[in-house]
C-alpha cells in the first residue's frame, strides 16, 4: 500500500518502522521541523526524521500543512492512505481528502476517552486502571473520528509515563499494520464519554503536599520522564522520580518524618509519600541512599515551595 506518514516523536517513529518492515510503499515522511537543543542549540532531528533518514525515506518538514504547493505534491503522490501518529499539527480538510481510504490516525487512549495532546499522562494522573490504543479515522475535529480498531492495555501500579509509552508504542505500530491489512469497519464515538487530555504544563509538576500521597505517586509517575514532579526543600530544588504511598502517616503536609537510606517520607494531605530517588537541580538522578549522603535533609524538616 502507498503511504503517506506523518508524525514526530518516537511514539511516531515505532509506528513508521513498523509500516516499512511491514512491506508498505512510504512514499513520503512528514515530521516537524528541527528544533534547536542542548547548551549549543544545534537543530535536533525528530525520532521520526532519525528513522525515516535511516529507512532511506524521502522526508518533508513543513511549518504547516496549510500550503497550497504541500497540497499539491502530496495529491501527485496518489497514497492510499495518510497515517497520522502524533504529528503535533492539525491536518487540514484538503489533506484529509486526497488518500483514497483517507486518513488513519493512531491515538494512545481508548477514545472516546483523553482525546487530545497527553493521553498517556493523564490516564496515569486519573487513576485509570488501563488504557490502550485506538485507530481512528480521521475527520475535521480533534480525535473524533470513527474507530477502525481498539485494543486494552493495563496500567500497572509502577508504571511511569515512560514505560506505558513504550507498551503503547509497540501496540500502535501492530495495530495500524493490522488496520492496513483487515480493513475494518469503522464505528462512530460516543461523544457522551469524552474526555480531554489537556498538554502537560510544567507547573503542574510542582508538588502541592496537601493533596494525597496516591495522587502524588500518580503525579511522580505521570511526569517522569518530562517534566519530573518537583519541589524544594528548604534552599534544594529537586526532582522526584520515583516515590511510594506510605499509610498511616498523619504529620503535618511537607514535613519530613523519616530520613535514611530507605527512604524519605514526607507527610501528605493523607498518608505519607516514600521518595525513593530524587535529583538535585543540575545534578544526577540518585537513589535515596546516595542522595541522602552528605543531605541536610532530616526528620523534621520541610518540603515545599
Amino acid at each position: 500500500m502507498n503511504i503517506v506518514f506523518a508524525g514526530t516523536p518516537d511514539f511516531a517513529a515505532t509506528a513508521l518502522d513498523a509500516l516499512w518492515h511491514a512491506g508498505h510503499t512510504v512514499r513520503l515522511v512528514l515530521t516537524q521541523p528541527d528544533r534547536p537543543a542542548g547548551r549549543g542549540l544545534r537543530p535536533r532531528f525528530s525520532a521520526v526524521k532519525r528513522t525515516a533518514l535511516e529507512r532511506g525515506l524521502a522526508i518533508m518538514q513543513p511549518p504547516t500543512l496549510k500550503d497550497r504547493d504541500l497540497v499539491d505534491t502530496i495529491f501527485a503522490l496518489q497514497p492510499d492512505v495518510l497515517v497520522v501518529a502524533a504529528y503535533g499539527l492539525m491536518v487540514p480538510q484538503a489533506l484529509l481528502d486526497i488518500p483514497q481510504l483517507g486518513a488513519i490516525n493512531i491515538h494512545a487512549s481508548l477514545l472516546p476517552r483523553w482525546r487530545g495532546a497527553a493521553p498517556i499522562q493523564r490516564a496515569i494522573l486519573a487513576g485509570d486502571a488501563a488504557t490502550g490504543i485506538t485507530i481512528m479515522q480521521m475527520d475535521a475535529g480533534l480525535d473524533t473520528g470513527a474507530i477502525l480498531l481498539q485494543e486494552t492495555v493495563t496500567i500497572d501500579a509502577d508504571d511511569t509515563a515512560q514505560t506505558l509509552h513504550d507498551k503503547l508504542a509497540l501496540l500502535g505500530g501492530r495495530l495500524i499494520v493490522e488496520s492496513l491489512s483487515r480493513r475494518p469497519v469503522a464505528h462512530p464515538q460516543d461523544a457522551a464519554g469524552a474526555t480531554y487530555a489537556h498538554k502537560i504544563d510544567k507547573r503542574e509538576a510542582r508538588i502541592n503536599w496537601t493533596e494525597s500521597a496516591a495522587e502524588l505517586a500518580r503525579k511522580v509517575r505521570a511526569f517522569n520522564p518530562f517534566p519530573g514532579a518537583a519541589s524544594a526543600v528548604g534552599a534544594t530544588d529537586v526532582k522526584i522520580w520515583r516515590a511510594r504511598v506510605e499509610p498511616g502517616i498523619t504529620d503535618q503536609p511537607g514535613m519530613v518524618c523519616e530520613a535514611d537510606a530507605a527512604g524519605i517520607v514526607v507527610a501528605c494531605g493523607r498518608g505519607g509519600l516514600r521518595l525513593l530517588e530524587l535529583q538535585r537541580a543540575g545534578g544526577k538522578r540518585l537513589p535515596v541512599s546516595a542522595f541522602i549522603t552528605g543531605s541536610d535533609v532530616t526528620r523534621g524538616a520541610f518540603f515545599g515551595d
